[in-house]
């Protein structure tokens, strides 16, 4: 399966000469070129940088219809064509994670290394309550009712982003793993509540050229913990010439 028709709509913020190695910071669901534009400015007489903003989130125009991490991937990629960028890195946060390991594993040829953070993509472990509340709201709709009201963010979204956050969660990445084939570098909260750390560890064991770096505090740690760069561009320098 491949990220499907080329689209061009993520846009980015670019950093750095744009002949030097590329890298593209992926920001998480909600967040914006913002992100990572701390490591943009400090990379970018090394590399070239761009922090990219993809579609429904920062300035940029919601997706014609609720999309799939594959059509995430597919406008990155759109836009690394655009840009000249036949291979190149790819760091990403939470959301950015997916789309990042979506065109690692799907593209292993255009992408030269790999640094999730924080990532998502592999399915939680759910307690039993949410069992109950998911049978709740299908009897609920099932009998005419509304179901039940999901949380304050989902139920501000619009419709189309709406469809795209039940696309987006849904979706199971576990089997892509064995398929990234460049180095990968799994940063994670040792406190992250969002994606548990037993994620971490799933990625780590299932993508082969891989090493775990832990940081201090939850879901956003690398804003917070300061050995999150240096060991970024350790990583970085060491598998991009």
């Amino acid at each position: 399966m491949s990220c499907g028709a080329k689209r061009r709509q993520v846009r980015g913020r670019i950093f750095g000469d744009t002949d030097k190695s590329k890298i593209i910071f992926l920001h998480g669901w909600g967040g914006d070129a913002s992100a990572f534009l701390f490591c943009a400015e400090r990379l970018k007489e090394e590399f070239c940088c761009v922090a990219a903003e993809l579609s429904g989130f920062g300035g940029c125009e919601e997706p014609p219809r609720p999309y799939s991490v594959a059509d995430y991937a597919a406008e990155v990629l759109a836009f690394a064509d655009e840009s000249g960028a036949d291979a190149f890195v790819l760091v990403g946060h939470s959301f950015g994670g997916r789309v990042a390991l979506e065109l690692a594993a799907r593209h292993p040829e255009r992408v030269r290394a790999l640094a999730l953070v924080d990532a998502a993509g592999l399915k939680p472990r759910r307690k039993p309550s949410y069992y109950l509340r998911v049978a709740a709201h299908k009897l609920s709709k099932r009998f005419g009712g509304r179901g039940l009201s999901g949380s304050a963010d989902y139920r501000s979204l619009s419709p189309v982003m709406k469809g795209t956050f039940v696309k987006v969660v849904n979706y199971d990445q576990t089997p892509l793993l064995g398929m990234v084939r460049c180095p990968t570098a799994v940063f994670w909260g040792k406190e992250d509540g969002d994606t548990p750390m037993y994620m971490a560890r799933k990625f780590v064991r299932g993508i082969k050229d891989s090493s775990l770096f832990l940081l201090e505090g939850g879901h956003f740690a690398y804003l917070h913990d300061p050995t999150f760069f240096p060991v970024l561009h350790a990583f970085l320098k060491g598998t991009v010439r």
